[in-house]
């Protein structure tokens, strides 16, 4: 048997009334020249509200801001790097000059200063821009993952194990790399990744730096004024080849974060407003005497 509800008004109730449209009376019009307005600045994207409780950045939105930052430090590691090795080329320099002659103090002092401060100057920003560049390679792994719907082909800690650890860093952070140019053109998984010639000098370039560094130190520990001169020697070539590594890296960081963020904020050209056509004159009430400033 069916049953239908119907629902009714009970007596009594009474019914609201419809709110009646008011006429319209023009713009809204002020006494004195309102205190608010915009902030002088041109448009752009929105990004919070203040005020408002913001949420976590998206990993393609943090890519780029860690890509920028890592980008400059790394050209800046470049640039110091390639001082501190002509510094070292110019002890070279002079300690060949002085088989012959003696040295003004002048000149050894300075070429002493140089060799130190920048030395020391690259080896500090060296570590910083180890930090920033493993920071961005955790957030592109993750923003490339996001993108293609895949997890990362390898977990997290053996990342830091090929990264940080001397010796197996030399051969596994060349295939990290290389796993993740893989992702960022997004091939297919099941596919073997090949690394592009700029990934495969990266890969050189640090192998090499890693051969450098140790042949460096061992060399430091022998004895004799021989040693000393090639200690210069090899330093200078390190210095290279660190600078090397650093160019290389920025180049990879921008072209990565490109293909997995697109959306670059150096080339997003900003809008603001030139001129206003064809608009209506507006009417404006005189200003009254006694109003303030």
């Amino acid at each position: 048997m069916r049953v239908r509800w119907v629902a009714t008004t009970p007596a009594g109730a009474p019914r609201p009334r419809r709110a009646q449209p008011r006429p319209y009376l023009g713009p809204p019009s002020y006494p004195a020249p309102p205190r608010w307005g915009f902030p002088h600045l041109t448009w752009r994207w929105p990004t919070a509200v203040p005020g408002t409780p913001t949420g976590a950045q998206a990993p393609a939105q943090r890519l780029r801001m860690i890509a920028r930052n890592a980008t400059t430090v790394l050209w800046t590691l470049a640039v110091l790097a390639t001082i501190a090795a002509i510094g070292e080329f110019w002890r070279y320099a002079l300690l060949v000059d002085s088989r012959d002659s003696a040295l003004r103090p002048g000149v050894v002092g300075t070429s002493d200063a140089l060799v130190l401060s920048f030395s020391l100057l690259t080896f500090v920003l060296a570590l910083f821009a180890f930090a920033v560049t493993l920071w961005w390679l955790f957030v592109a792994r993750s923003a490339a993952a996001e993108d293609s719907g895949l997890e990362p082909p390898r977990p997290a800690w053996q990342v830091v194990l090929g990264t940080l650890v001397p010796g197996p860093n030399l051969v596994l952070a060349g295939s990290i790399l290389a796993e993740l140019e893989h992702a960022a053109l997004r091939r297919p998984a099941d596919v073997r990744p090949r690394p592009s010639r700029l990934v495969f000098g990266w890969w050189a370039a640090w192998v090499g730096n890693g051969v450098l560094l140790a042949l460096t130190v061992v060399w430091r520990m022998r004895d004799g004024v021989q040693a000393d001169a090639d200690g210069v020697v090899l330093s200078g070539l390190t210095d290279l080849a660190a600078a090397t590594v650093a160019g290389l890296t920025a180049l990879i960081v921008r072209r990565i974060t490109r293909l997995v963020a697109p959306l670059d904020d150096a080339e997003v050209r900003m809008l603001r407003v030139v001129r206003v056509s064809g608009a209506p004159a507006v009417g404006r009430r005189p200003r009254p005497r006694t109003a303030a400033r």
